[in-house]
């Protein structure tokens, strides 16, 4: 076995393989895959196979229209068997939720590449005339859908690499993973050592051992999940059409045609299993394993199906399977570096493995090569878990995120696993006052306040709390809201040389007066968009600096992994040190004022500045500024003072209107302001010149920023696509982010964000569009659950433009 490699990746199956096939298709061939037994020994070779398009997340979109449009070449171009089929698939709707969920996810095809349909139950029939139609209102029909050997295509894919260059070891197990001084790992196997530059664990069900080596773990439980075959169908015997896999929220699962037979999986509600339980993980010996069948805590689904389509009913089963795969709490694969570790990335949790595989490869291969992937990775970078995650909670979640795998999502639906990891204070009080929350890196954050009672109505449609955010926003544009918004990550940077890292680091200019804030980029080599920071001076060798609660582990690396040796810089995160208060609004002054003896006039306190005081006897920091457009200052107080602060600011409050906000009214209120959100509109699909952020960007100044000679180069070249603000004149539900925008019929971007702004009356969204259509006044239409509306590119923000009420 070789002593040397780029790249190691360890595990050999669909994720691992579908990896080394794309690394090697960039250029990348000294990559090393080491499998401890044979290819696809693990959970890929007993799944059952399935490639849907249909998926309810916009990435995931492209990840799995990807592997549909690579899987049926593969066998043409590797020469291996991959026994691809394409019956296309059919999801039935039962409900008007299901059919709006439908409609949503239709709209993700125009830009990932598939087409979709949903219709009537006549046409179902047409397509599978052995379906039980009753309760059936429609269906999504998905005509590339299909299903192969996963054996067959995980082979293909490791031949491909290794044709291209690559290189696979089998039967030898890795037992050991040393980092090295100089930033390499040394990869011990039962053959002998490899020495490399990088290692991707793809173990599959092992993941959490293969972390364990580093130090690290991975957010993964292993679920052991049914599917059977059925004898021979007669009726499947004499077609000469194959019927489409079927997927149906009323049998909690999925069914198809298996040549002549038929295959039924369950994806239970209640009594799942984790597998190889109470350890939860394999035995270094399990190969190609097997668990004892339950059929029945399958029941009453498996009944469901067997009713659904009699003609399997009538059939004997010839095969069992029940085999581990592998879940994340969220749904989603683990696609990205490991928090604290140079050069040590993740490929695995994908429970949708076969589906996922080759796209999952492609865009981790892009991210690592290169910097950066085509696809927005904040969804799948494993780091938007933490130490909050700890195994209750990856078990409560995970068990739900499986019992929930055929039930349709909601939007912003609040889940009960999983709750209250990380709180502020204030949770409890809250509470009382009726607030829901809602979660971000395990902490509860306010969402919206319920006081009257009032549970939500999930809807794709504007719902029954639409009223109460409204009457929250009203109370900040017109009064003074209050609202707890501790989880922001928080870190302090300090040492002589903190000023020049961070230029270096960062895109705009880094105040070097005491006081002075900045908004800030960190960016890739090529020039997009990696994190959003606020950055404080509090003196000339101290910077405090802020960033999204869900980017606290992600920008933690980036600004440890960015430190260069020479470099005099101690940085520590503050995050649970301190907790933070948003007041805002137009009589945000007035309260302050009644709070403390500090000048909050703009001449003694200008805005984008901050000062260290005292308010209401607890020590402040104070940053004129906030994310809601209006006049108000974040309050970050040592988090044991946090409640004793909130009621001096809730009580003084009382005469100028306080009231309680959330996340709702937060969108709201940000959207009417233009504000760019971090995970949406900010991605590394783009760069500060794809999202009109110009003004952000410093080239003058020295050191030279990361990134800066790609986004010079893109500014002279010319782009292709622009950020653009747009005014919808939608009906009842409004922009969420994937919608498609068309003109003259054809689809020209999609959007990322939107909302009701409810100062101004206006439908509101965010979308990224071909530059032809990027002019302010351009008139296009954005589809919103399957009906397209008129939508108008604006030249400025439709609250306040100038900032006046900011600056007052």
């Amino acid at each position: 076995m070789q002593s040397h490699a780029k790249i190691v990746i360890v595990g050999g199956g669909i994720m691992g393989t579908g990896l080394l096939y794309h690394l090697a298709e960039e250029g990348c061939t000294d990559v090393l895959l080491i499998e401890k037994a044979e290819l696809t020994s693990g959970s890929t070779w007993h799944a059952a196979g399935q490639c849907p398009n249909f998926v309810g997340d916009y990435n995931l979109a492209k990840i799995n229209a990807y592997g549909n449009q690579l899987y049926p070449t593969l066998e043409a171009k590797t020469g291996q068997y991959v026994g691809w089929h394409a019956p296309g698939s059919l999801r039935l709707a039962r409900s008007q939720a299901d059919l709006d969920w439908f409609r949503y996810v239709r709209g993700f095809g125009a830009n990932a590449g598939f087409p979709m349909e949903i219709i009537g139950v006549d046409e179902i029939k047409q397509l599978n005339p052995f379906l039980v139609t009753d309760g059936v209102i429609a269906a999504a029909w998905t005509p590339e859908d299909g299903h192969a050997d996963p054996s067959g295509l995980c082979n293909a894919m490791a031949k491909g690499a290794t044709q291209m260059g690559a290189k696979i070891a089998r039967y030898n197990r890795v037992i050991a993973i040393n980092a090295q001084p100089g930033g390499n790992w040394e990869v011990v196997t039962e053959k002998g050592t490899v020495i490399a530059e990088t290692v991707v664990n793809a173990a599959g069900c092992y993941a959490r051992q293969v972390a364990q080596m580093v130090g690290a773990d991975v957010p993964i439980i292993n679920m052991e999940h049914h599917y059977l075959i059925t004898d021979p169908i007669p009726a499947f015997v004499e077609r000469d059409r194959e019927i489409p896999v079927m997927r149906d929220s009323l049998t909690a699962g999925y069914f198809r045609q298996e040549q002549n037979s038929g295959l039924i999986g369950i994806y239970e509600h209640t009594g799942a299993v984790e597998a190889w339980a109470p350890k939860g993980v394999p035995e270094w010996a399990s190969e190609s394993e097997l668990f004892t069948e339950d059929l029945d805590r399958l029941m009453p689904w498996l009944g469901n199906a067997l009713e659904r389509m009699p003609v399997l009913a009538d059939a004997g089963i010839k095969q069992i399977f029940n085999g581990a795969i592998s879940h994340t709490p969220d749904g989603p694969p683990l696609l990205g570096p490991v928090a604290g570790l140079k050069n040590f990335w993740l490929c695995c949790g994908a429970s949708f493995g076969i589906a996922q595989g080759a796209g999952c490869g492609k865009y981790l291969a892009q991210w690592m090569l290169y910097g950066d992937a085509d696809i927005n990775m904040t969804g799948l970078d494993p780091r938007r878990f933490g130490v909050f995650a700890d195994d209750p909670y990856l078990r409560s979640t995970v068990f739900q995120d499986y019992c929930n795998t055929f039930v349709t999502p909601l939007p912003s639906e609040e889940l009960p696993a999983g709750r209250a990891q990380r709180t502020s204070p204030l949770y409890e009080t809250l509470k009382a006052q009726g607030a829901v929350h809602s979660q971000t890196f395990g902490w509860e954050r306010p969402k919206w306040f319920s006081l009257d009672g009032r549970d939500e109505d999930y809807s794709y449609h504007r719902n029954n709390v639409f009223e109460v955010v409204r009457d929250e926003c009203l109370a900040v544009r017109d009064r003074v809201g209050i609202m707890d918004f501790t989880g922001f990550a928080k870190y302090e940077v300090r040492g002589p040389d903190a000023r020049a890292y961070l230029n270096r680091l960062c895109a705009n200019r880094i105040p070097s007066k005491q006081g002075g804030i900045t908004l800030t980029h960190v960016l890739s080599d090529q020039g997009r968009i990696q994190g959003e920071m606020t950055i404080t001076c509090i003196a000339a060798d101290f910077y405090y600096v802020l960033s999204a609660a869900s980017a606290e582990t992600r920008d933690l690396d980036h600004l440890i992994q960015g430190l260069q040796a020479k470099e005099q810089v101690s940085i520590q995160n503050v995050t649970d040190d301190w907790g933070l208060l948003v007041v805002a609004g137009p009589r945000a002054r007035d309260l302050l004022s009644a709070c403390s003896t500090a000048d909050f006039s703009t001449e003694a306190f200008r805005w984008f500045t901050g000062q260290a005081i005292t308010i209401a006897g607890v020590p402040v920091r104070a940053l004129r500024m906030n994310y809601v457009g209006e006049l108000g200052w974040e309050l970050h107080a040592p988090i044991a003072q946090l409640t004793t602060l909130y009621d001096a600011l809730w009580q003084a409050g009382q005469p100028f209107g306080i009231a309680n906000f959330g996340l709702y009214a937060v969108n709201s209120l940000r959207i009417e302001k233009g504000y760019r959100g971090w995970g949406a509109e900010l991605t590394n699909e783009v760069t500060l010149l794809d999202a009109d952020m110009e003004r952000f960007i410093r080239f003058d100044k020295k050191p030279d920023f990361n990134g800066r000679a790609a986004t010079l180069a893109q500014r002279d070249a010319g782009r292709s696509i622009q950020l653009v603000y747009l005014t919808v004149q939608a009906g009842t539900a409004d922009v969420r982010g994937g919608e498609p925008i068309y003109s003259d019929g054809r689809c020209i971007g999609v959007t990322t964000s939107g909302g009701y702004g409810h100062r101004t009356d206006q439908s509101l969204g965010f979308g990224y569009v071909a530059i032809a259509h990027s002019a302010p006044g351009t008139v296009f239409e954005v589809e919103i659950l399957g009906e397209r509306y008129p939508a108008t590119v604006l030249a400025e923000p439709v609250w306040d433009p100038s900032n006046a009420r900011q600056r007052a």
